[in-house]
C-alpha cells in the first residue's frame, strides 16, 4: 500500500524537467546542430558557387557587363593580389547562401518554435516552396531595382572631369552581393510572419498594434544596411519592407483558427 502511494504522482508537486522545458545547455546544443545543418547547406551550396564562378558559366563576367560595360561605367580594377581571387569566393558563397535559404529559414523557425509536431513540420516542408519564391522575388527585385540605382549612385557622384570614378571590383562586388542578399532576406518577411502566425506565435492583431513601431525600425534598418546612405537608396529598401510587413499582417489574417486538438 505504501509503495502504490509512492508511485502516485504529487500533483502539487514540481514539475518534471520536461514540463518545465529545455534547460539552457539543450538549447545551445539544440543551436549547435542548426547551425551544423545550416552550414552544411550552404557549403554544398557554395561548390555550386564556385562552379558557376570559375566554369563555363562565368558568373562574374556576366554580373560585370551586366551592370558595369553595358552601362557605360569605365572597366573594374583590381588592385590587390588577392583581390580577384577573394572577389570570386565572396560571390561563390553568395550563390551558396542563395542555394541554401530555404534550409537555414527551416532550422531558423525549428529553433525558434521548439517542441514541432508532426504536422507543424509537414507544413514546414509544404511552406519551403513558398520561402524559395518569396527569397528568387526578392533577388529579382534587388537585381533590376536596388542594385542599378545603388550603383548608378555610387559611380556617378563626383564623377567629373577632374574626377574619374574606377571602382575596384572587391568593392563592387561587396556591394552587389550584400543589396542581393538584404533584398532576398527582407522579401522573406511575409512568409515567415505566416509561418509563425499558423504555428500560434504571432497573430494579425498582435502584429497590427505594433505598425508605428515597425515604421520606426524599418527605417532604421533600412539607414543602417543602406552603403549608399542617401535617401533615395534608403527609400528603395525602407518601402519595400514596410509593404512586405504589411502584406505579412494580411496573410496572418488568412490563418485558420487553432483549435484545441492543434494547441
Amino acid at each position: 500500500m505504501i509503495k502504490q502511494q509512492e508511485s502516485l504522482p504529487n500533483p502539487v508537486g514540481p514539475a518534471s524537467d520536461e514540463d518545465q522545458g529545455m534547460t539552457l545547455i539543450e538549447h545551445l546544443v539544440e543551436l549547435r546542430r542548426r547551425l551544423v545543418r545550416a552550414s552544411l547547406a550552404v557549403l554544398a551550396g557554395l561548390c555550386v558557387g564556385v562552379f558557376l564562378v570559375l566554369g563555363p558559366v562565368q558568373l562574374i563576367d556576366f554580373i560585370i557587363l551586366s551592370f558595369v560595360e553595358n552601362q557605360g561605367y569605365p572597366p573594374l580594377q583590381g588592385v590587390r593580389t588577392t583581390e580577384s581571387f577573394t572577389s570570386y569566393m565572396t560571390v561563390a558563397l553568395t550563390v551558396g547562401i542563395i542555394l541554401a535559404m530555404p534550409v537555414i529559414v527551416y532550422q531558423l523557425l525549428a529553433f525558434i518554435v521548439p517542441g514541432l509536431t508532426d504536422k507543424e513540420r509537414r507544413f514546414l516542408f509544404t511552406a519551403l516552396p513558398f520561402v524559395t519564391l518569396f527569397f528568387v522575388a526578392g533577388l529579382a527585385f534587388g537585381w533590376f531595382v536596388t542594385v542599378p540605382v545603388a550603383i548608378q549612385f555610387l559611380i556617378n557622384f563626383g564623377n567629373n572631369d577632374l574626377i574619374e570614378v574606377r571602382p575596384q571590383i572587391s568593392d563592387f562586388l561587396n556591394i552587389f552581393t550584400f543589396l542581393l542578399i538584404v533584398n532576398g532576406i527582407i522579401f522573406e518577411l511575409p512568409i515567415i510572419i505566416y509561418i509563425l502566425a499558423r504555428m500560434g506565435v504571432v497573430t494579425a492583431q498582435q502584429l497590427s498594434k505594433y505598425r508605428r513601431y515597425a515604421v520606426v525600425i524599418v527605417v532604421i534598418f533600412a539607414a543602417i544596411v543602406t552603403p549608399t546612405g542617401d535617401p533615395v537608396n534608403l527609400a528603395l529598401l525602407a518601402i519595400p519592407t514596410y509593404l512586405l510587413f504589411e502584406f505579412g499582417i494580411l496573410l496572418a489574417r488568412f490563418v485558420p483558427k487553432r483549435t484545441t486538438r492543434d494547441m
